[in-house]
């Protein structure tokens, strides 16, 4: 079966955005690899506010090839959206009920991973419904102050289970986690 896999950025203080949003603070390194992720999903689950701030994003026009490609590379994938809102997007599917029985579907399809992209409302949802299969999680050093917490709002304890950690020259240190109750 595919994996759910949530992969993102935060900062030491534990925000995954800044208190108006900002993301500014996130690095990408080469020693990353991050096209070795993308390479291995075909699929992403946004929420709608994150899929309207990024599931369409397009590079300027004078960006280089790499980030091209970069952007290319994620607006190639299948994408779902997670709202209360019904909306027509043909680049799009669109889930605004049922989430949990349609994600299960979704995972038996034939395919590769899923990305768990986000917001934090649909994560969130994912954590309190043990949807998630594997947490890569990079920290970045620098602390907000303030923001938008990644673990906020949970039903219950979550235990986790390390796999791996990966450091990379930035100092943004990639924690791999497993779910222990799943």
């Amino acid at each position: 079966m595919r994996k759910i896999i949530l992969d993102l950025a935060i900062t030491l203080d534990g925000f995954i955005e800044g208190p108006n949003g900002e993301t500014d603070w996130c690095i990408m390194d080469d020693d990353m690899n991050f096209n070795e992720f993308l390479d291995s999903i075909d699929t992403i689950f946004y929420g709608r506010v994150s899929y309207d701030a990024w599931g369409k994003h397009q590079p300027e026009e004078n960006a280089g090839s790499e980030e091209k490609g970069f952007w290319n590379t994620i607006h190639s994938k299948n994408k779902y959206v997670f709202s209360n809102q019904d909306r027509k997007d043909e680049n799009v599917t669109f889930i605004n009920s049922d989430i949990e029985e349609k994600v299960k579907e979704i995972q038996k399809q034939n395919g590769k991973n899923i990305w768990l992209y986000g917001g934090a409302n649909l994560i969130n949802t994912f954590i309190n419904l043990n949807l998630i299969d594997i947490y890569r999680i990079s920290v970045h050093p620098i602390a907000l102050g303030s923001g938008k917490p990644l673990f906020e709002d949970l039903r219950e304890r979550l235990e986790l289970k390390l796999i791996t950690t990966n450091v990379f020259r930035s100092g943004v240190v990639q924690l791999i986690y497993e779910p222990q109750n799943k």
